[in-house]
């Protein structure tokens, strides 16, 4: 059982930064696929960025060039900068750990960009 904890969400105006951070417990963390995901109100949850063990990443086209994931295996901690942030960034972010079938979800941060 993994249990993450995401942390960093706020108000902040268009153009603006924001770092999320996702603690996970345990003491597996480096060998777990991490990655994060958003939920605007009406919409699909989807993928806007993943990390594997081997830290190879892969990012939605909409934030590529404006969002850096990145994992501190020594802390347990996965990341999300953001930067540039648009009012179509706005939704609530989660954090996702996966090991083959084992998927492990995050209670979510809200991110609300806006001026």
């Amino acid at each position: 059982q993994v249990q993450l904890v995401e942390s960093g969400g706020g108000l902040v105006q268009p153009g603006g930064s924001l770092r999320l951070s996702c603690e996970a417990s345990g003491n597996s963390f480096s060998i777990y696929t991490m990655g994060w995901y958003r939920q605007a109100p009406g919409k699909q949850r989807e993928l806007v960025a993943s990390i594997s063990r081997g830290a190879s990443t892969n990012y939605a086209d909409s934030v590529k060039g404006r969002f850096t994931i990145s994992r501190d295996n020594a802390k347990n901690t996965v990341y999300l900068q953001m930067n540039s942030l648009q009012p179509e960034d706005t939704a609530v972010y989660y954090c996702k750990a996966q090991l083959t079938v084992r998927t492990y979800w995050g209670q979510g941060t809200q991110v609300t960009v806006s001026s």
